[in-house]
């Protein structure tokens, strides 16, 4: 495994994250394919023996079953000290009208059930899952400030949302003496890369580590395109982001099959390589739910495109609808 700084931090991260949203209880979420808690435990394990050490939940997942499961497992499989632990902060959580959102009220009611469900004192990196429109961002970055001062945080993070929003959090924070945000997760995929036109030199400029979340566009860019699976048969989340530009991504997709079988290897670690490669990347999450999806994922680091490899790939992109952010 090899290890980068995280932004312009001391803070060294995997360069792979490994994303805990399969992990849960199919009763309790969106998804009816995520694994139950032993077979959760399978994957966590294989990832810390592969040199993991940076794992990614949230805590709207399964509704919280995401983190108790990743928590546990930490705790039995783990040095605390050398785990980078983020969860996030954003999603409904219970009814009724503060049950969501980025209030201070929200967020510091959240992060105590957070540690509490993770079994652990802080978390590495606090993130919020989205913007919160209805809540003034100064609201929101005091908030995070105050828990990072409280020590229940390390660091701060964003995830999804435009590029103007991220700078106008960054610049409360910094005009007021808060901390500020070090990572941007973001959807950044071959067959998604609106990114690249603002966030990206945001995120370069800001010296903001990037760690994209669906790089294999929900498994879409890793097999045929006649090909189904119980995932994307019943992903409604996957199929909003992707279904009304199947045209045109699927010229990319074949595209990828076409350098995975030149170079001998799946097409996992071509779409992967290439978000490894580009600039600015920091750590892409990846999700697994078998064993072989980690190792996969995992040999895609010893993979290298050529300049031309890239240009083959990304040449038939065109522009598409943004999708993710609220």
């Amino acid at each position: 495994m090899e290890y980068m700084k995280l932004g312009n931090t001391g803070l060294d991260v995997s360069k792979l994250c490994l994303g805990c949203m399969g992990f849960g209880d199919a009763k309790h979420w969106v998804h009816p394919w995520v694994l139950n808690e032993a077979d959760s435990r399978t994957i966590i394990k294989k990832a810390l023996d592969k040199g993991i050490n940076f794992f990614d939940t949230a805590n709207w997942y399964s509704i919280g079953k995401s983190e108790e499961f990743l928590g546990r497992a930490l705790k039995d499989y783990a040095n605390r000290d050398e785990i980078v632990l983020a969860t996030k902060v954003w999603g409904r959580m219970h009814e009724g009208p503060n049950g969501a959102g980025l209030s201070r009220k929200a967020i510091m009611s959240e992060i105590d059930k957070s540690l509490k469900r993770l079994g652990t004192d802080y978390v590495d990196l606090y993130i919020i899952h989205r913007w919160n429109y209805n809540t003034p961002i100064e609201e929101t970055m005091e908030a995070l400030h105050d828990i990072v001062k409280a020590g229940k945080a390390r660091y701060i993070g964003a995830s999804a949302m435009f590029a103007w929003q991220f700078q106008k959090a960054l610049h409360v924070a910094e005009k007021n003496g808060w901390t500020k945000f070090v990572s941007m997760q973001n959807h950044l995929n071959l067959i998604y890369r609106e990114e690249e036109r603002e966030m990206l030199p945001l995120c370069k400029e800001e010296k903001i580590g990037v760690t994209p979340y669906s790089p294999l566009a929900s498994g879409r860019l890793t097999r045929d395109w006649s090909e189904t699976t119980l995932r994307s048969e019943t992903d409604e989340i996957q199929k909003s982001k992707y279904d009304g530009t199947m045209d045109a991504d699927r010229i990319v997709v074949e595209r990828v099959a076409s350098i995975a079988e030149k170079l001998g290897v799946p097409r996992t670690q071509i779409a992967l390589a290439w978000l490894l490669q580009k600039e600015g990347v920091t750590s892409p999450i990846i999700g697994a739910t078998k064993i072989s999806h980690l190792e996969v994922a995992i040999e895609a680091l010893s993979v290298t495109l050529t300049p031309e490899e890239i240009s083959f790939l990304e040449e038939p992109y065109v522009p598409h609808p943004i999708v993710g952010h609220n």
